[in-house]
């Protein structure tokens, strides 16, 4: 697993890929069709909500009266594809890569938590007997970033180590329902003049080591830290930050002036 952003002066295809995964709202999950006849083995592919673990490893909600779920009992390899070309005039100048690895159902109530934090229309489901969660354990990846930049990338140059931000991963709720309850305003503060978007009411719905991210609506946003954090006190350092940043631009959007409330 790597955290290193850079890989001769531009972002390394790992990271490229881990932070498309990050961002993205959806994926398409390709199975291998299960059962007998004309069906079986073919190609299967369906929509699924997307979210990833802090190490970057997808997260599913899957019924298992879903095709999908059926085909993975018979064959767990899956491929994914997160797609960032969403808004171009020439889609395919943008990135994208198919991820692939290997579902398993995972006992795991706090990244449940976060899969639901992030798509609160899959809370419905949560309680289901027929729903499980799903781990995908990944493999390699393969990126398309446009002309040229086309990669097949392992699983280890993709993930990020996590194994010391343990102390984040059990703290997020906590942080999560503090910033929404209390520091509000800091989080439109950051979506309106970090992120250039609009609206009001964004909440936060997941910290990782390397950012947070954000919700309004269907709409999902994300803001890099300026340094990976593993814990919740250096998850607030970087979020006084970033509030400090959105309040100098708000107050001057050329030059920025200083000062700003700690929100702890």
């Amino acid at each position: 697993m790597v955290d290193n952003p850079k890989a001769d002066g531009e972002i390394a295809p790992g990271t490229l890929v881990r932070e498309l995964m990050r961002r993205a709202g959806t994926a398409a999950l390709a199975t291998r069709l299960a059962g007998g006849g004309a069906a079986g083995d073919w190609p299967y592919a369906s929509l699924v909500l997307a979210t990833v673990d802090h190490d970057a490893s997808p997260l599913m909600l899957l019924s298992d009266l879903a095709d999908h779920t059926r085909n993975i009992g018979a064959d767990p390899r899956v491929s994914l594809l997160f797609d960032g070309t969403g808004g171009r005039e020439d889609p395919l100048t943008g990135a994208r890569a198919s991820v692939l690895g290997r579902a398993e159902a995972a006992d795991d109530p706090r990244a449940e938590a976060r899969l639901v934090a992030r798509h609160p229309s899959a809370e419905i489901y949560r309680d289901f007997a027929d729903f499980k969660l799903y781990r995908v354990n990944v493999a390699r990846a393969h990126l398309v970033a446009g002309f040229g930049r086309i990669h097949w990338i392992e699983g280890s140059e993709l993930l990020y180590d996590a194994s010391g931000a343990g102390a984040l991963a059990a703290a997020e709720a906590e942080i999560v329902a503090h910033m929404n309850g209390d520091h509000a305003d800091a989080l439109q503060l950051i979506a309106r003049h970090l992120l250039a978007e609009d609206g009001e009411g964004w909440r936060m719905t997941g910290v990782d080591p390397e950012g947070a991210d954000l919700r309004l609506g269907g709409r999902l946003e994300r803001i890099a830290f300026d340094k990976p954090v593993a814990d919740a006190e250096a998850c607030r350092v970087e979020l006084v930050r970033l509030t400090k940043r959105a309040r100098r631009r708000a107050e001057d959007p050329a030059a920025g002036s200083p000062g700003s409330e700690d929100p702890r």
